[in-house]
């Protein structure tokens, strides 16, 4: 409250904000000159900035979620396919007999 009294009697959360803010608007030859004051006491009010904060954050972690979730759903498909390959039945790909090949250098 800019009176100074919060809800409880006592100081308003910002007042501190308040008072500076009131103290530059009062010295200040422009008032553009107290724009970052102005700033910090209606943030201290409204918090925007700070929810437009939480929400791109939540925004990044659904997105990231949904990217690994898509992520894991492809590894899934993927490991079936090999499963039901056809290529270790027919003899193409043998994984019991598989021996490193020797390079001379």
């Amino acid at each position: 409250m800019a009176s100074g009294f919060g809800y409880d009697g006592g100081r308003g959360r910002c007042f501190q904000f308040w008072q500076e803010f009131n103290k530059c608007y009062a010295s200040a030859d422009f008032p553009q000159q107290c724009l970052a004051q102005r700033d910090d006491y209606l943030e201290c009010l409204h918090h925007t900035k700070e929810f437009a904060r939480v929400t791109r954050i939540k925004t990044e972690e659904l997105k990231q979620a949904h990217k690994n979730q898509q992520a894991a759903e492809q590894a899934k498909k993927d490991a079936k396919s090999a499963a039901e390959s056809n290529l270790p039945r027919l003899n193409i790909i043998d994984n019991a007999k598989q021996e490193p090949v020797e390079t001379k250098a």
